[in-house]
């Protein structure tokens, strides 16, 4: 995918920092990752079983009887509610910042809900090996990618995270791309046939990530009026959904429309995201089809419907790139938000749809008056695209939550 060796260079360096940042707030790396940590444990399981909500929802029997080979090992997964060590329960907190450098924690934790949210990570192997292994422990970069941007969501849903033998950076023209869907879409089987028990799933990804959970959704929902049902949303962010123009379904999905409002379900949250003052350049690997005559669809979290809004970002709190000289304690939650620091909007231009991200800088105020995360210009925001919006997308799930449990 990259079309010179220094943007290479550049996506290397900002999403192994990013994703890196993640895992330090997040534990002991050595515990989590090594498998013998990793057995399952009903002991870790809440006691008050908010299953009970959806008892009069039955199984889709497509999956009855279905066992992976794979995913029935508990290393084959980073996340899940049955894990000894579970990174996505793991320091969830977050510290607010105000413009005045005063701070509030926000305590959060991995509440009892009646949904799931089933997360695929991004392209986090930057070789050029084709597809990555199962011959290791999972990686620093996996977990740190599931605890900064999956791991909030554990306060509106159980995370189950997966590892998945990946399309590596260098790979993605010599890889198996069947592989790795593959891996994508046995674990979700084993997991609605073993784990789900008839609750809502919310499926959340990012960029190649996103891309095998469109393939699911195409392949499992999108003419199957059952799983459908079942489908509270589907978060694919950083990546293509085809629409035709000005419309919110068609392309990409036939049935599955773009999320308008936070009590809508069985939709589709998409965006990538620019600077206002880094539009798209001609050559830029986002923001429109690879192929057709449609456009990108983007939704923006914080204003459905359409429009400008403050964005809710929540970055990894250990980043030293994110954080302000405040006025307040140090910081040591495993996030950090600035309320007012950032806007989005969808914006149609120069033939590309993408969220536009202003910075709302104040040099008068103590905290920072920049994010990082930009890539080459053809990349502009993506290693950040689901820190940009996470409060607002963790609230938007709230809400379809409580409106799918009726």
């Amino acid at each position: 995918m990259m079309r010179n060796r220094a943007g290479r260079s550049a996506l290397i360096l900002a999403l192994a920092m990013t994703v890196a940042l993640g895992a330090c707030s997040g534990g002991d790396d050595d515990d989590r990752v090594a498998a013998d940590d990793q057995e399952q444990s009903a002991a870790d399981e809440p006691t008050d079983d908010a299953s009970a909500v959806t008892e009069a929802t039955t199984a889709v029997p497509a999956y009855d009887g279905y066992t992976s080979e794979v995913y029935g090992a508990a290393d084959k997964w980073i996340c899940r509610p049955d894990l000894a060590s579970d990174v996505c329960r793991e320091n969830l907190d977050v510290t607010s910042v105000a413009a005045d450098g005063t701070t509030t924690v926000t305590e959060s934790f991995a509440a009892d809900t009646p949904i799931d949210c089933f997360y695929v990570y991004p392209t986090l192997n930057f070789g050029d090996e084709g597809n990555t292994t199962f011959d290791a422990p999972a990686t620093g970069l996996e977990i740190g990618s599931a605890h900064a941007q999956a791991a909030a969501f554990s306060s509106v849903c159980r995370v189950f995270a997966p590892r998945y033998r990946q399309l590596t950076l260098g790979g993605f023209a010599t890889g198996d791309r069947e592989l790795a869907y593959g891996d994508v879409a046995d674990a979700f089987k084993h997991y609605m046939a073993n784990d789900n028990e008839g609750r809502g799933v919310v499926l959340i990804g990012h960029s190649q990530g996103s891309g095998h959970l469109a393939a699911l959704l195409a392949e499992e929902f999108d003419d199957d009026s059952a799983m459908r049902e079942r489908l509270v949303s589907a978060l694919l962010i950083g990546s293509g959904v085809e629409v035709p123009q000005g419309e919110d379904v068609g392309g990409t999905f036939e049935n599955i429309p773009a999320c308008r409002e936070a009590s809508q379900t069985a939709c589709v949250i998409t965006y990538a995201s620019f600077r206002a003052t880094a539009p798209p350049p001609e050559n830029s690997f986002f923001g429109r089809p690879r192929e057709g005559e449609g456009q990108a669809l983007c939704t923006n979290p914080a204003a459905l419907a359409g429009g400008a809004a403050d964005l809710d970002l929540q970055f990894p709190a250990a980043s030293a790139a994110y954080a302000p000289g405040s006025e307040g304690a140090p910081i040591d939650t495993g996030f950090i938000t600035m309320p007012g620091l950032l806007s989005g909007e969808c914006v149609e231009r120069d033939g590309f749809t993408y969220l536009e991200i202003t910075v709302n800088a104040d040099p008068a105020d103590p905290r920072t008056d920049t994010i990082g995360g930009d890539l080459t210009p053809e990349w502009g925001l993506h290693a950040v695209d689901i820190s940009l919006a996470l409060g607002d997308l963790v609230e938007v799930v709230r809400t379809q939550s409580e409106a799918f449990a009726g």
